[in-house]
């Protein structure tokens, strides 16, 4: 079955954002971009919510057109934009992106109906009330968490609606030599009550 795998940048303090969106605290790492690769090997499908789509696509979209480009950047944007990207939303209108159709279902059965299906993994990038939405709903196989050095104090919270307990096991951890700390967690089943 494919997994459907949460890989974000996040502060120490558990913020994917600064409160107006900033991003400027992100660690520019070449060695944490190979290790992102090697993972993008077992994915076929990247999951999006409407909130972030449009900024996501636009700025991946502009790192194609731009013939000064980082290296490491613009081999993500052709990965991207052959990718076939899926955005949830009942309100948007249109996607402007090759590759990119709109899910207006709900969350919860489209990822359990894609996880059946024949293919590789799904990465879900964000943003954040997404990401939180699926992380609640338990359709989260995997954490692969890029802990930057760095403390926001406020800002967009990846656990934002986080009502219950989720066990994870840790997988794999990794430091970089920008100081990130890349944790993967397996997500664990839940318990039955008897």
């Amino acid at each position: 079955m494919r997994k459907v795998i949460l890989a974000m940048q996040v502060t120490l303090d558990g913020f994917v954002a600064g409160p107006k969106g900033e991003l400027d605290w992100l660690a520019d790492d070449e060695e944490q971009g190979k290790d992102l690769f090697r993972m993008l090997r077992s994915a076929d499908t990247f999951l999006l919510g409407r909130a972030m789509y449009p900024g996501y696509a636009k700025y991946w979209r502009s790192v194609l057109a731009n013939p000064a480009a980082k290296k490491g950047e613009l081999k993500f944007a052709r990965i991207a934009e052959k990718t076939p990207h899926i955005v949830f939303s009942r309100t948007m209108k249109k996607a402007d992106w090759k590759n990119t159709r709109i899910e207006r279902r709900g969350a919860s059965e489209a990822i359990r109906r894609l996880k059946q299906r024949a293919g590789k993994n799904m990465v879900v990038w964000g943003g954040a009330r997404f990401a939180s939405s699926l992380i609640g709903l338990g359709l989260v196989d995997e954490y692969r968490l890029l802990v930057n050095p760095v403390i926001l104090g406020k800002g967009k919270p990846l656990f934002r609606s986080m009502n219950e307990r989720r066990r994870i096991k840790l997988v794999d951890a990794k430091k970089f030599r920008s100081g990130i700390v890349l944790l993967r967690y397996k997500a664990l089943k839940k318990p039955r009550k008897e």
